[in-house]
């Protein structure tokens, strides 16, 4: 049974099963567009909070110079932050990954490691702006770092976060607005 504990502000329910975010880390692993980058969620915590990736330098990933494809490091860290806030914010909101900025700081020759955190500061700031506005962007920085804590690569990713019944509204309007006739 799945249970759920309160934000610091008591804006939303986070997701409290240790079991819940088990099966998600196994199917995260499973699933054909994060497995195929050689890419592993390691870690998640029963909140959804606080993720961790690990990308090993091997087949799947080494590149015609011998160092990581920078392909490989975006795309095992592509959807973690849009399906942690999915999990998270639930089924009142509506999530997108939306862009991403990269840096390639310096070619990987060894295993890198990506911290995802979401602070309960954060999800306030999400909650209150998404409140307020029906819609809002939020970039978050991913570092991909080796076991020394060297920076390899930075990705800037912007996620789209909207009130569902804000967003459907917005769909329905522009759907409308493309029916009609032009005068």
């Amino acid at each position: 049974m799945t249970s759920s504990t309160e934000s610091p502000a008591g804006a939303i329910r986070l997701p409290s099963s240790r079991w819940d975010a088990f099966v998600w880390r196994h199917v995260a692993n499973l699933w054909p567009c994060i497995r195929r980058t050689g890419g592993r969620v390691t870690h998640l915590s029963a909140d959804f909070t606080r993720m961790t990736v690990r990308l090993p330098l091997g087949w799947r990933t080494r590149n015609v110079v011998g160092t990581i494809f920078g392909g490989a490091m975006f795309a095992s860290t592509d959807p973690m932050y849009m399906l942690m806030l999915h999990k998270i914010l639930g089924d009142a909101y509506v999530v997108w990954d939306k862009g991403c900025v990269a840096r390639f700081k310096r070619p990987a020759k060894t295993t890198l490691f990506a911290e995802f955190h979401v602070s309960p500061a954060r999800l306030d700031e999400i909650v209150a702006a998404v409140k307020s506005r029906g819609e809002a962007d939020f970039m978050w920085t991913i570092q991909y770092k080796d076991s020394a804590g060297v920076v390899h690569a930075e990705f800037d990713k912007t996620l789209y976060v909207a009130d569902k019944s804000f967003y459907k509204h917005k769909l329905g309007a522009r759907a409308a607005a493309q029916a009609a006739p032009a005068a």
